[in-house]
């Protein structure tokens, strides 16, 4: 590999840096990737990154951060393009990236709280949320139709958790999405994004959190 090899910083249960490994692979671009432990970050890691979290992307001697302007910056620089043509559709696809952190936080809530009343109230949020995406979605095979896109990149770490939701009880996807989730959850680029032992660390964590959900997962 060159020098200007892509260099992904990653921690291996990030959804943010999920977005990045599967734009990265749907554009066949090879890269490194580098896992840190966010409970001891490096020292090289916080003289790079201006906030202290991953995802961080090195492209010779630029930093980039944000998982946004990451997956922008790539979609700009490596075929195929994956935002649409036009516009005013790229610019709504620009929203529903933002409408897939908004259900990233809601799933944080409700792994990690404590607190019964934010519990409830995470879930419905991520139940609206996930009904109008579903409206939003229709019939159509990839979110803009029948080319992946940034949309469905960013959404499919989202679905990656329900599996262990659901091992809780907690049924909140609405069967109009359960397709899109399927083929997202069956793509190359998305099984690749994680390590093979992923769904056992994602419960470690939720378990060590100690929190509602832990408890529904221990009953």
């Amino acid at each position: 590999m060159s020098d200007q090899t892509p260099i992904l910083v990653s921690f291996p249960l990030c959804p943010y840096v999920q977005r990045a490994a599967i734009v990265l692979a749907e554009k066949g671009v090879a890269f490194r990737r580098i896992d840190i432990d966010l409970a001891d970050k490096p020292d090289w890691f916080l003289r790079l990154s201006p906030t202290g979290r991953v995802p961080l992307l090195r492209v010779g001697d630029a930093v980039l951060f944000e998982s946004a302007a990451i997956i922008e910056y790539l979609d700009e620089v490596h075929a195929p393009r994956l935002h649409p043509d036009d516009p005013l559709t790229r610019a709504r696809h620009r929203a529903w990236i933002d409408q897939g952190s908004a259900l990233l936080s809601d799933l944080w809530t409700i792994e990690t709280t404590k607190d019964q009343a934010r519990f409830d109230a995470a879930c419905a949020s991520l139940q609206t949320r996930l009904s109008r995406l579903a409206q939003e979605l229709g019939d159509r095979h990839w979110f803009g139709g029948a080319r992946f896109s940034l949309v469905d990149a960013v959404h499919a770490p989202v679905f990656r958790y329900f599996d262990l939701l659901e091992d809780a009880g907690l049924h909140l996807v609405p069967p109009a999405l359960a397709a899109w989730r399927g083929r997202l959850m069956q793509r190359a680029s998305v099984i690749g994004a994680v390590p093979p032992d992923y769904a056992p660390r994602l419960r470690a964590f939720v378990m060590a959190e100690g929190g509602i959900l832990s408890t529904r997962l221990s009953l």
